[in-house]
Order: C-alpha cells, then structure tokens, then sequence
C-alpha cells in the first residue's frame, strides 16, 4: 500500500495509538507490537508506519464520524492501553478524553471507557462490541 493511499483519518489515529502507547511513560515492546500489528491489519507496511509517525498531521480535526468507525478506533486504542495488561491512571484519562473527543456525551464517558476495557480484557472482539452496543 503507497503512503497516498492511507487517509488522513487513518493516519491521525495511528498518531493516537503511538500518543497511547506512550502517555503511561512505559512505552513497552508489547505496545510497540501491537502498533505494528494494528497496521499490518490494517495493510499498512511498517515503513509507511514509520513516515506516519515520523510526520504527524493535526489530529483534532480529523475525528471518525461514524459509530463503526468510532468503536474501531477506540477498540484499537483499548488494545493498545492493556496490551501489558496494566491501565494507568494516564492511560485511562487518555481514554476518557478521545471518547469525549469522538462526540459520545461526557455523562457516557466513564461507562464508554470502563466497558471497552473489560470487554478487551475479556478476549471480546470488535464484532461482539458492536453488536453488543446496537443491541
């Protein structure tokens, strides 16, 4: 996949997972797998990977608009917060603030974040979550 071909949106959150991975001041080789991992998934080659991070774009106003593409990015960022199987207290406000970013209603905030973790902690998938949030 060229650069040209990876959209701002997506760009700005692989800029969000890298912010993610490192506000806990514990960037971890497990975080750094799974921001690999994240891109590969995404079909995203590593060295694209690297000029994203290495060039960062402005990231307020580049936010998901839909529900789908909201609950994937913040799946993504919850992966990324417990892939050493801790939440710090940095993390989980990092959380808090890219869901109130991503437009949900402050009063949902805590409940958003606290049901992301157990639900990433429990093995579920994105599927599941959607599913279980339509639903």
């Amino acid at each position: 996949m060229e650069n040209n071909h990876i959209t701002e949106n997506l760009k700005a959150h692989f800029l969000r997972l890298y912010q993610m991975a490192i506000c806990d001041d514990d960037f971890s080789a497990l975080e750094l797998k799974m921001l690999y991992k994240c891109a590969e998934e995404r079909g995203i080659p590593s060295k694209n990977l690297d000029e994203i991070l290495l060039n960062p774009i402005n990231l307020k106003s580049l936010v998901p608009q839909s529900i789908e593409e909201k609950i994937d990015y913040l799946y993504d960022l919850t992966i990324m917060i417990w892939a050493d199987g801790i939440v710090s207290p940095n993390e989980y406000a990092a959380m808090q603030k890219y869901v109130l970013m991503f437009g949900f209603l402050e009063e949902n905030v805590t409940a958003i974040v606290d049901y992301l973790i157990e639900a990433v902690r429990i093995g579920k998938n994105k599927s599941e979550i959607l599913y279980e949030l339509k639903n």
